[in-house]
């Protein structure tokens, strides 16, 4: 078939539509030799046109093409004789069906295309959700949706998810993040596919891939790897149309008020024009909201100074030491807080470190930089299996057990994974509604990964990275079962977003700045202002005053007292005098704790409140307006979600 050729427009990398020529644009030398491949069905090339040096400049090739099909479009590049896929592609085919075993796995099985960029909008406009109403929530798209009661087709789809906003509205989600969804091969191969050298800085010609037969060693099923980062991954799609339906989705999630973060992983190598061209794409092509950047040599800078992406969030754990070296304010970054979550697991489980180390992370936040604040993840337990577990169990992955973290700091309360002890059910449930309690009472935005609000369990695996089964789908019969955990998680994040003072802009400074009587931030232990800081103790009160942050009606937040025990004996916690006339009042508890605080009458107020919180609990006050007719002595009691916890399960 013969086709004219002209010169391209060298304008963008990538395929483009320009009347009756389709443009091809790609990174070649002059003295390469380079070639275009088109494939019929089968994906068996049918025809080879090379392309001239002469339609070169610098290190760029392109040729526009005449009469061509674009809807019908399957092609490739071959650059000094090797075989490779187009990663500026909008599309990609041969990856239909995930994990499929019967493809083959030469490269040249893979080819490009042009993805179909029509779509009706509808007027889309980004939420734009401030810092402090965030809440985050991360999920695995088929992860998330191939055991949700959805049948056919949309099983672990775009589509299956997107019936599912109305769940992740319901429980208070603001944000959603993505695991990656852009083209990634999922089959891990012995002899890997490298990317072209136009991505990568440098490439050494023995990493070069070259079409063989190869066996597949098992199943990269979370997607961390360098992949085709412009077309939407089409096994995630119920329908031929890939970018239909994740558009479809985004539509629906900013609907409803939610945001939509993808997690992009790059590889040490990665051409950062190209990491700049990726993120620019997904904003202006499918209006995503935010990144979660993933991957070393990443050109931070230029990404926090990019104008298309000044309103775009992105997420990296690499931008404290960064703005140390800058002095623009950039609110659009947020510090990925992979050190929040150790000092955590520590308080929780009575495993070491250091008061203040937890109280620091608690407060941690500033106007110039966002903090995600999370105790689990999918690189690591579950939140139900960081208590079930003691030992990590990945014996499934196939490789004896030795992947994952060995340091989790893990609890499993008294029997390994599954029981049926009452008590020790009911200890691992309390530690969950502690967690939930103190992330959310914490000053960064909360993030939890799917299933965490339900009590999903993996199995004790911390790092299911190749399992596509029940052990990383959800079960969603979960919810009925764990109602209580769901609701308390409701409860949590509500009582959040209702008080501005746990959420403020800048970090509390533990100061009476106002100069009205009270710190911004206080602790307390046994006596009132003397926070107990011993490297062994494990309580604290910590309580917010008000004054300090003003509610969406324009008055004052209320003050608030959280009482932290995880001993496990009871402990002592004195509550600080509140300004006359006002109470302390129970408003959440983890657990059943009768005659919790004990308030005396207004002329007694110069007196030194006292309360006995239970072991391994938490409870939330709110300083109130004393009622007129109150009696000599009230008894406040605490509510909660379960009955008290056996003596002996607990112990």
């Amino acid at each position: 078939m013969e086709h004219r050729l002209t010169e391209g427009t060298y304008e963008k990398f990538g395929v483009q539509i320009s009347g009756n020529q389709t443009i091809f644009t790609f990174a070649g030398e002059k003295e390469d030799t380079c070639a275009i491949l088109f494939y019929g069905k089968e994906n068996q090339i049918i025809e080879r046109i090379e392309v001239p040096g002469e339609y070169c400049r610098g290190s760029i090739r392109s040729v526009a093409v005449e009469g061509l099909s674009p809807k019908r479009l399957r092609y490739n590049y071959e650059i000094n004789g090797v075989v490779q896929t187009d990663v500026y592609a909008g599309k990609i085919i041969g990856r239909e069906r995930f994990a499929d075993l019967e493809r083959k796995s030469q490269r040249f099985a893979v080819c490009g295309g042009i993805a179909d960029s029509t779509f009706d909008w509808e007027g889309d406009v980004a939420p734009e959700v401030p810092r402090s109403q965030m809440a985050m929530y991360k999920l695995h798209v088929r992860g998330f949706s191939m055991d949700a009661g959805v049948r056919g087709k949309k099983r672990g789809t775009f589509a299956a998810v997107q019936e599912k906003i109305s769940y992740l509205k319901n429980i208070g989600i603001t944000t959603v993040e993505f695991m990656p969804v852009y083209e990634f091969e999922e089959l891990v191969l012995k002899q890997p596919a490298q990317m072209p050298d136009y991505v990568q800085w440098e490439q050494k010609e023995t990493d070069r891939y070259q079409p063989q037969e190869t066996t597949v060693e098992r199943i990269n099923y979370w997607g961390y790897a360098p992949g085709n980062y412009f077309a939407v991954k089409a096994s995630y799609s119920s329908t031929e149309n890939a970018a239909a339906e994740w558009k479809a989705l985004i539509k629906e999630l900013h609907k409803n008020g939610m945001e939509c973060v993808m997690e992009l992983y790059f590889g040490a190598h990665m051409n950062q024009n190209v990491i700049l061209d990726v993120l620019r794409y997904w904003v202006s092509e499918f209006h995503v909201d935010g990144f979660h950047l993933l991957g070393q040599s990443l050109p931070v800078t230029a990404i926090a100074q990019d104008l298309l992406l000044s309103r775009t969030k992105i997420f990296y754990s690499g931008f404290e030491q960064f703005l140390l070296e800058q002095k623009s304010r950039y609110p659009h970054l947020y510090a990925y807080n992979d050190e929040y979550y150790y000092p955590i697991r520590k308080m929780l489980n009575q495993m070491g470190g250091r008061m203040t180390e937890f109280t620091d992370q608690q407060r941690r936040q500033n106007e110039q930089l966002g903090f995600v604040n999370f105790v689990a993840n999918n690189n690591g337990f579950t939140l139900a299996d960081l208590f079930s577990y003691a030992q990590k169990h990945n014996e499934d992955n196939g490789e004896d057990n030795a992947d994952g973290n060995d340091w989790n700091y893990s609890c499993n309360c008294g029997a390994e994974g599954r029981t049926l002890k009452h008590g020790i059910l009911e200890l691992r449930e309390r530690k969950l509604l502690n967690a939930f309690a103190i992330l959310f009472a914490a000053q960064g935005v909360p993030l939890f990964y799917s299933g965490d609000e339900f009590g999903n369990s993996q199995q004790g695996n911390n790092n299911p990275y190749c399992q596509d089964n029940k052990i990383t789908w959800l079960n969603w019969q979960d919810r009925e079962k764990n109602a209580e955990l769901l609701n308390f998680w409701k409860q949590m994040i509500a009582f959040r977003k209702a008080h501005p003072i746990l959420h403020p802009v800048e970090e509390l400074r533990i100061l009476d700045s106002l100069s009205c009587g009270y710190p911004d931030l206080s602790y307390h232990g046994q006596n009132a202002w003397r926070p107990q800081t011993e490297s062994y103790n494990r309580h604290v009160g910590i309580m917010y005053c008000g004054k300090y942050a003003k509610t969406p009606q324009g008055g004052e937040d209320s003050f608030l007292y959280v009482a932290m025990n995880m001993h496990w004996e009871p402990q002592k916690l004195a509550f600080p005098k509140l300004p006359k006339g006002m109470e302390w009042n129970l408003v959440l508890a983890t657990e059943k704790a009768e005659d919790t605080l004990t308030v005396q009458e207004k002329e007694e107020q110069s007196r030194e409140q006292t309360g006995i919180i239970a072991p391994r609990s938490i409870a939330v006050y709110e300083g109130v307006v004393m009622a007129a007719s109150q009696d000599k002595e009230k008894k406040v009691s605490a509510r909660s979600l379960k009955k008290k916890t056996d003596a002996a399960g607990e112990r």
